[in-house]
């Protein structure tokens, strides 16, 4: 079974009552799971398998409480080569194209990064689904199956 690391992203808490709802499913289905509301550099190097669960804010913005780590990331750029992960984005498709634009932003610099992406990132749109959980849930029962061990 893996170990993996959740890193949350929020605003108004949206994103971290759904990072709960991840957790507990990813502990019943036999893994470990660590979650990180204030990420520091070395808690994503040290990650043997990456989620990132994130919302948007302003101009598709990654959350203040994320912020750090993803411009650490991108301004030292430390490889992360072939390490499992996914993105759970949230955003509001009538923001038009910043719509879930930090989860956009994370999958492609995890991508830059050599991490290897495991299966499609997840968009919840919450015009269409206000509680995020019930398009969550299916996606990452999905992601956990494919998981490299």
């Amino acid at each position: 079974m893996a170990h993996i690391s959740v890193f949350v992203g929020s605003v108004n808490g949206g994103a971290e009552r759904l990072s709960d709802e991840v957790a507990t499913t990813i502990e019943q289905a036999g893994h470990t799971v660590s979650v990180f509301s204030e990420p520091a550099l070395d808690d994503i190097k040290n990650a043997s398998h990456i989620l990132i669960v994130t919302s948007t804010t302003g101009q598709g913005d990654v959350p203040s409480n994320l912020a750090g780590l993803f411009y650490a990331l991108n301004s030292t750029f430390p490889m992360l080569t072939d390490k499992p992960f996914g993105v759970i984005a949230m955003g509001d498709r009538s923001y038009g194209d910043t719509f879930c634009g930090a989860g956009r932003s994370f999958d492609e610099l995890l991508r830059d990064l050599q991490a290897k992406p495991v299966g499609n990132r997840l968009e919840i749109d919450a015009c269409e689904d206000f509680e995020p959980w019930p398009v969550a849930e299916p996606w990452l029962k999905s992601w956990l199956e494919k998981l490299p061990s």
